[in-house]
């Protein structure tokens, strides 16, 4: 395994251990800071919008014209690109709502029954690992191929994992009363990513192509910007004013665009 891969799974490691970043702020602080979560959301949207329209997209088109020519290679990456967002829809269909991390709720916990509130937990960490083999498969695939885009993607999807760590570890602990035990549910969820990097690339880098790379990286941005659409700017704007997650979506935007132009 050549340092490149090595890199690329430890980016996609700290992005899916962020979870536990999550866990810590839930212990910490009895309250939420909302308007920040709300911005921060926001600034990971638009990082991950950006990158997978502007770099991400536009790069699987160049290797699928270069494989397939001009027009099926226009084709294939647009076909690629809605397939990634099927298949990521398809996931949040799978799963019931009130498990789903991709539905908004709210980030306070219930004070319910101790069984319904651990189940709660428990399913939600499951959901988010389901989550997290795309995102961690995404996360690997961008960093292997170009480490001028590795930071940025990591900094929005570690963001994105911090409120799905606050969701497993808050019902946990208030059904168990354990820290420990909320904190490992919440980890381990976030272990699911760099697995999904893992058997991502046992299956792919055997046969990995033009027209292999091509397809997976136009999926990739498919499944980012639904993320970002479905998940991050409902859930910025549950959190805080609707102009502060907009706030956060253009400076993200902007972040990433000035990153890109840096590494010309």
């Amino acid at each position: 395994m050549d340092h490149a891969v090595l890199h690329a799974f430890f980016l996609t490691l700290l992005a899916g251990l962020s979870t536990g970043i999550g866990s810590c702020i839930a212990f910490l602080t009895h309250h939420t800071n909302k308007k920040f979560l709300s911005v921060s959301l926001g600034f990971s949207a638009g990082v991950m919008i950006y990158v997978s329209m502007i770099e991400i997209f536009s790069q699987a088109q160049d290797a699928l014209q270069a494989e397939l020519g001009e027009k099926w290679g226009s084709w294939s990456t647009v076909i690629a690109f809605f397939g990634g967002m099927l298949l990521i829809a398809l996931i949040d269909k799978c799963i019931p709502s009130e498990e789903n991390p991709h539905e908004v709720k709210s980030l306070e916990a219930d004070t319910g029954h101790t069984t319904k509130l651990m189940r709660m937990g428990v399913m939600t960490a499951l959901a988010i690992a389901i989550h997290n083999f795309p995102e961690g498969l995404a996360t690997f695939v961008s960093a292997l191929q170009d480490p001028s885009i590795a930071i940025p993607i990591v900094v929005a999807i570690a963001i994105h994992n911090i409120p799905e760590g606050i969701a497993v570890s808050v019902p946990i602990y208030h059904a168990t009363g354990s820290k420990g035990k909320a904190f490992r549910y919440s980890f381990l969820s976030g272990l699911a990513e760099p697995v999904g990097a893992l058997i991502g690339w046992l299956l792919l880098m055997p046969i990995m192509s033009d027209l292999v790379f091509g397809i997976l990286f136009a999926g990739v941005a498919g499944i980012m910007v639904f993320i970002s659409l479905d998940e991050l700017l409902p859930s910025a704007r549950e959190y805080g004013e609707h102009h502060l997650s907009i706030y956060g979506l253009i400076c993200g935007m902007a972040v990433m665009a000035i990153s890109l132009l840096l590494f010309l």
